[in-house]
Parts: C-alpha cells; structure tokens; sequence
C-alpha cells in the first residue's frame, strides 16, 4: 500500500521512492513468511479487541520513527523540548538534537515504559492516537529534540484513559529517575490543554488505527508471530470476538482517572476525533 502524508492519516511511512529502505527496516534475514495451506492454516493471536503487545508497540514506534523522518519542519513547544526539560542528568550527544533517532532507539524506551507500567497493546495504539492529535491540533512536528517528552505524555494520558489501574505520575518517575513530579504534572497538563480536551477515541477510530498499524507491519516485512490454527486457539479466538462489541461499545465515554495535574479542571470537552 502508498502511504501519503496527510494531517488526518495515523501512520505516515516514506514516501514512494524510498518504500525499499522503509521496507528493509524491519527484515530479518532468513525469515521465511508462513502461508496457509488446505491442511493448515497460520494465524496469529492478535487481534483487534487483544492485540499482540511487542508486535503492536513495535508497529507504534515504527510510526513514530516515520513521523519523525517524514516531518516538513521542526516546529515545537517548550514544555515538550528536551534542551529545557531534560528527561536525565546524563550528558547527550552534541548532535543528540540535529539526528533523528533509530526505530530501535524508539523502540527501546517505548518498551521500556510498557513493560515497567505493565501497560497492555490497547494502550499503544491509543498512545498513537493522542501522539497524532496533538501533532494536529497543535500544529507542531516530532522531531530529535521533543519526541520523548511527547511520546511520554502520549503514553501517560493513554493509560489513564485505557487501564482500569492506572499508573500515578509519581510511578513514572520511579522509571524515568530523573524526571520530577512537578515536570510530570505540567506536561501532562499542557498535553490535554492542546488536545482540546479531546480524549474520545470511538471504536471506530481505534479499530482503523489497528488495522493501519498491520498494514504497516506487512509493508516493513515485521510479521505478528504465526501459529498453526487448532480447535483450542479457534475456540479461543471465538470467545476474544464475542466479546469485542461489549469492550469497545463504551470506550467513547471514557474519562481520565486518577490524573493528579487533572484533578481540578472541569468541563471536560470533546470534539471531532481527528479521524472518523
């Protein structure tokens, strides 16, 4: 499939005379794809109401890695800028902000966040959500010097929203040691203040982020993990789809809990979701 760049569409890859190193990106040499035959069928167990985590938030990153290469300019905030509000005390690399990060750099503190929060794949693909409204509403670009702090704030707003247990702001500073709580609240703060207060992600819009997000799979040869097809996985694909409409009917109506920056505003308000 030819992506186009388009304020509206949630996954932007290279453009069409690059495809091949896009397509590259993902490959693993002397890893064959499994096609399904009259005898077996290869399936693999994400789906759209449980999808796989490490495949998902590897396609998520694989976006973001293209938003960032793909961006026209370098437009940003303050409160998202890493030379104002660093994330470690450590000292960055010269050309850490004319660079543009590795996928697997990406990757790796996505990753990190997911797997120390205990967050689920649902959480990814709303993660993306926030990440590309804000990139609109704002009318601003990811670029080396802002895509952490955005991706952060995307991923903390997302599990508030999605998660039952959510994660305090206080526990991702026992992740990110450096980072402090007032950072944290701030941020967070800014982040639903640009979003329009726009949290509202129908079923409609996170099923197309799904589906897009597979499709970017395929396009970069990164395969979810395939499985031959027998009586205890289709039964257990069975009941996953019956109970899809129930899990997603209300996510509309979500509001954000537990936030601690949150906790005094009111009049929450929703607009149009940036897709439809």
């Amino acid at each position: 499939m030819n992506w186009r760049r388009s304020p509206t569409h949630p996954i932007m890859p290279e453009p069409a005379q690059s495809s091949s190193t896009s397509r590259r990106l993902m490959t693993s040499p002397g890893l064959s794809k499994k096609y399904s035959s009259c005898s077996t069928i290869f399936l693999d167990d994400s789906t759209v109401s449980l999808p796989n985590l490490k495949s998902t938030v590897k396609c998520v990153t694989l976006a973001i890695y293209y938003h960032i290469k793909n961006r026209d300019s370098n437009r940003s905030l303050d409160i998202f800028d890493e030379k104002i509000h660093p994330l470690t005390r450590e000292k960055v690399p010269e050309d850490y902000y004319s660079v543009d990060p590795e996928h697997k750099l990406i990757y790796r503190f996505v990753r990190t966040l997911f797997s120390s929060a205990q967050l689920t794949a649902e959480c990814a693909i709303v993660t993306l959500v926030y990440l590309e409204r804000l990139l609109t509403y704002a009318e601003m670009d990811i670029c080396p010097c802002n895509w952490k702090r955005i991706v952060l704030g995307a991923i903390l707003l997302a599990s508030k929203v999605w998660d039952d247990q959510a994660v305090w702001n206080v526990d991702y500073c026992q992740i990110l040691k450096d980072i402090t709580v007032e950072d944290m609240n701030e941020m967070e703060r800014h982040f639903l203040e640009l979003l329009q207060f726009n949290i509202n992600v129908p079923a409609s819009v996170y099923a197309k982020y799904y589906f897009d997000l597979r499709s970017l799979a395929d396009d970069n040869n990164l395969n979810f993990p395939l499985e031959p097809l027998d009586n205890q996985r289709a039964t257990k694909l069975e009941a996953i789809s019956r109970l899809c409409e129930d899990r997603y009917k209300d996510l509309g109506k979500v509001t954000i809990r537990r936030s601690l920056s949150a906790d005094n505003l009111v009049g929450v308000r929703t607009t149009h979701a940036v897709l439809s």
